[in-house]
């Protein structure tokens, strides 16, 4: 090292095996030839950090660590190597010392075998295509991998890494989700969500942390076996927790409920938006009625909401609230001990056309393979037969499937009001609406007169 004053030239040789040395990478070979170089440019200071047995495959090295910080701390004007992959192997990490290292810090780069040097423009500028090759290839890696995973979820598997779903564990070797101790909870969420519970509920009850949680869950399509990825879903290896019916049939509900709660004025009252006047068919709402409490009144009467009123003038008494409420629970708990009472379930109705489907595609597989040993005009006329068939068949079943789905939802609907007067006492104000809307349609009343509509009665 040259001890005479002037800006510190810094010389960085490295050597990671005997198979470089012998290629003409020694540390003597590179230490002579950058010498040579600063000999031969007049400087008269320079100093050699030398990393002897290191990889150039990051910047673990402890001459490397040196003159970084000689280089951040304003002791180093230049730093010079013979070729550029002494400094780094890594494009990335070449990219970071020259831009984020030396030149902030007023630190000249120099590789004498690209003929790279940073203190002039067609250095700077080769630097430039260095960074654009490195932004390609970082988008290509980007690319690469994102294809990769869209791949393996095509195939089924779980993306891996974090946000394993709630009743599942994941495993790494078999690439996919299994179920653990807390998927019977999960089932449990989308039973009791059915029966009226609120997620705020069931979160408690659970142990969850917030009801936030427990929508989530509720509409996690992992579930039922599929995996969500980049907006798209695939068929999962795994397997489900909860059945497809069940899962659809909640997402009904909570698309429902949420209508429901947004069409409903947030009044605190039980029955605000379901009671309809019976003589001119407006809708009636809650008024304050001096100090003895509410009454509902039909809107027809009201002249500043002329748009609610019904298709003729109104003249029908107000009702108290307090009165309605009651008659129209105990109409309730009096029917929900009714449908406790009573079972039975239905016979699948799609028992019978999956049976006529597998038949009638056997039917078609059979008559391709004569007609693939023949090509016989008559068996091409009983194919076409069997392909129309079979499309009024799937038409048929898709109608009966949508049948069912609408069935089901009413099965779930007499359960939940089968189970309210049980539910009832332990509900807050905004369940007990929320429940009561889930069960009654509307109300009509006209004078003493009251009829409860119920959804679950409905054809």
């Amino acid at each position: 090292m040259n001890k005479e004053k002037g800006p510190l030239r810094a010389l960085y040789i490295r050597v990671s095996t005997e198979a470089q040395a012998e290629e003409g990478y020694s540390i003597q070979a590179q230490t002579d030839r950058l010498e040579a170089y600063c000999q031969a440019m007049g400087w008269d200071n320079w100093q050699c950090y030398t990393d002897g047995g290191y990889s150039g495959s990051n910047l673990d090295r402890p001459e490397m660590a040196r003159l970084m910080t000689d280089a951040r701390e304003g002791r180093v004007a230049t730093v010079v190597v013979y070729k550029l992959d002494r400094l780094s192997r890594s494009q990335k990490d070449t990219l970071y010392l020259i831009e984020d290292v030396f030149l902030p810090n007023g630190v000249d780069f120099i590789s004498l075998n690209e003929s790279i040097d940073t203190s002039t423009p067609y250095g700077r500028a080769m630097i430039g295509i260095l960074s654009a090759f490195a932004q390609l290839e970082r988008e290509n890696i980007y690319l690469r991998t994102r294809m990769g995973m869209v791949e393996r979820v095509r195939q089924g598997y779980w993306m891996g890494g974090g946000g394993v779903p709630f009743g599942y564990d994941y495993d790494p070797v078999a690439g996919i989700l299994v179920p653990n101790a807390d998927a019977p909870k999960v089932r449990q969420m989308y039973e009791l969500y059915l029966k009226g519970w609120s997620p705020r509920r069931i979160a408690q009850l659970l142990g969850l942390k917030h009801d936030r949680l427990v929508t989530r869950i509720l509409t996690r399509k992992s579930n039922i076996g599929l995996i969500s990825y980049k907006g798209e879903e695939y068929q999962g290896r795994h397997q489900p927790i909860v059945p497809e019916e069940l899962f659809y049939l909640v997402q009904d509900k909570l698309k429902e409920r949420g209508r429901k709660c947004r069409a409903a004025p947030d009044s605190g009252h039980l029955l605000t938006g379901l009671v309809y006047c019976g003589r001119c068919g407006a809708r009636m709402r809650y008024i304050r009625w001096g100090k003895r409490g509410y009454k509902l009144r039909c809107y027809g009467q009201d002249p500043s909401k002329a748009y609610m009123a019904g298709e003729r003038p109104c003249d029908a008494p107000a009702v108290w609230a307090q009165e309605l409420e009651e008659a129209v629970l105990a109409d309730l708990f009096q029917v929900s001990a009714r449908l406790e009472e009573e079972s039975g379930k239905a016979p699948d109705p799609l028992v019978r056309l999956e049976e006529e489907l597998r038949t009638q595609e056997g039917r078609l597989r059979r008559l391709y393979r004569l007609y693939a040993t023949g090509g016989d005009p008559v068996l091409e006329e009983e194919i076409g037969q069997a392909r129309r068939q079979l499309a009024m068949l799937e038409e048929e079943r898709a109608a009966e499937a949508e049948s069912r789905r609408r069935a089901a939802r009413l099965d779930q609907l007499r359960a939940q009001a089968a189970s309210i007067g049980q539910m009832w006492p332990g509900l807050t104000d905004g369940e007990r609406q929320a429940v009561l809307r889930d069960c009654v349609e509307r109300i009509v009343v006209e004078g003493p007169r009251v009829e409860v509509y119920y959804t679950f009665l409905s054809s």
